[in-house]
């Protein structure tokens, strides 16, 4: 039984891949599973706290005798041996390099005019942590790290409430963090609570943080009445490879994508048809005795392929069209790539490289764009949790000085009364007394 798809990029198969792959994002949500999550998110929003409840029952399987009952003790435990040090070690590597997006304002004064730009960080941040299949406690790091450092004064964290009992490590993270306000919900009605807000949870400014189909839905739904960090799908990665590379090494990188989720996106890309077999086999030979076969298999059998091109020229088209999550580039050719890619969430180069790397310890943000947006979205960081206003003041000089051109501008737009207020400062400087 194949594992996964072994195709010439060029030929019709190929042709057909690719093209269902530079589209992903198209089918990401079914709109009958969106009018679901529409039905929860409205609940929450008009019955608030009654509502919020009842999903929690429903969805999370948790009865709870009254909405304070909803938040959680941001308390530590007992993690596995090594754990707060790895902890701490990852996190000093992510406040690292967050630390150097960290931008003041700008003042600018020319011939009396002063401009100021004004950076303000979020009042109040929501930060979902998905549960299901493991805790994520990176998840918490990569959000909470870089909202810190932007100044965002309230940050609270929604979790499946069994994710949060069954994992010391994700609440030693959160107390590690200073994270205080911790709410036991998953789902699209955790999204609702945060985005409108109930009698006993103040809504947020922005929404942030991975999910299943439900939040994605959710979050797709709210955006608007919230920010949000964006719409994500599925984990992505692509591995370019040459013949240099090593099976052994883009097996397992490809499994450490693929036992994410079964709807996980696992991708080789070479100009060598031999490494396409080697690696086929070595798959095999790592997924046996793997914990989350099941899952890798699934990945692989569903988005799972091997692409094999004429060269690295044609590698790089296939990047830039799919422009993927995580990008791996290894072998000789890794170097001359890395810096002609412009369509990938991040990119990790050599074969000493991971993309296992930058989900803990690497230190840039691991919540990244995907299905395609990585053509016009970024990874997560202190920008996202801050807002930018100005400020303008012209003198009386330069208010007359400018006041003709503003005018000529309204003229030309069809405005008159835009042109009137502006030439009513083309004496300003002697009319003012």
């Amino acid at each position: 039984m194949a594992l996964w798809k072994i195709v010439k990029a060029s030929s019709r198969q190929g042709q057909k891949l690719l093209e269902k792959l530079t589209h992903r994002g198209e089918g990401l949500l079914d709109e009958a599973f969106v009018e679901r999550a529409a039905r929860i998110v409205e609940a929450v929003r008009r019955g608030g706290d009654a509502a919020l409840v009842r999903a929690v029952r429903r969805y999370d399987g948790v009865r709870l005798a009254s909405p304070q009952e909803l938040r959680l003790r941001p308390e530590g435990g007992d993690t596995a041996v090594g754990f707060p040090e790895a902890l701490d070690r990852a996190v000093g590597a992510v406040e690292r390099y967050h630390e150097r997006q960290v931008h003041a304002g700008f003042r600018l004064d020319v011939e009396g005019v002063e401009l100021q730009e004004r950076r303000q960080p979020l009042a109040r941040v929501g930060v979902y942590v998905p549960g299901g299949r493991a805790a994520y406690p990176s998840s918490v790091m990569m959000a909470v790290v870089p909202a810190k450092l932007a100044g965002v004064g309230e940050i609270a964290i929604a979790t499946p409430p069994a994710t949060w009992k069954a994992s010391a490590a994700l609440r030693y993270t959160a107390a590690r963090l200073g994270v205080e306000e911790v709410y036991g919900m998953g789902g699209a009605h955790a999204v609702a609570a945060f985005a409108y807000g109930t009698e006993s949870i103040p809504r947020v400014d922005k929404i942030v943080g991975p999910g299943n189909a439900w939040v994605t839905a959710a979050k797709r739904l709210v955006a608007g009445d919230v920010a949000i960090d964006g719409i994500a799908g599925p984990s992505e990665v692509m591995i370019v490879a040459d013949r240099e590379a090593s099976p052994k090494l883009v097996a397992a990188d490809l499994l450490a994508q693929a036992e994410h989720d079964p709807q996980a996106l696992a991708v080789l890309v070479t100009d060598e048809s031999r490494l396409t077999k080697d690696v086929e086999r070595e798959l095999r030979r790592q997924l046996d005795g793997l914990a989350t076969a099941e899952v890798a298999r699934a990945a692989l059998a569903g988005q799972g392929a091997a692409l094999v091109v004429t060269d690295m020229e044609e590698a790089l088209a296939i990047v830039e069209a799919i422009a993927p999550e995580h990008l791996q580039l290894v072998g000789s050719s890794a170097e001359a790539l890395a810096d002609r890619i412009r369509n990938a969430g991040a990119i990790f180069v050599g074969a000493a490289t991971p993309e296992v790397f930058g989900d803990y310890v690497a230190g840039p943000n691991h919540v990244l764009p995907t299905v395609g947006t990585a053509r016009f979205a970024s990874a997560l960081g202190v920008e996202d949790f801050v807002r930018r206003s100005h400020v303008v003041r012209f003198s009386s000089r330069a208010a007359a000085h400018w006041a003709a051109a503003a005018a000529a501008l309204a003229d030309v737009e069809g405005l008159p009364a835009h042109a009137a207020a502006a030439r009513k400062r083309l004496r300003f400087d002697e009319e003012e007394p």
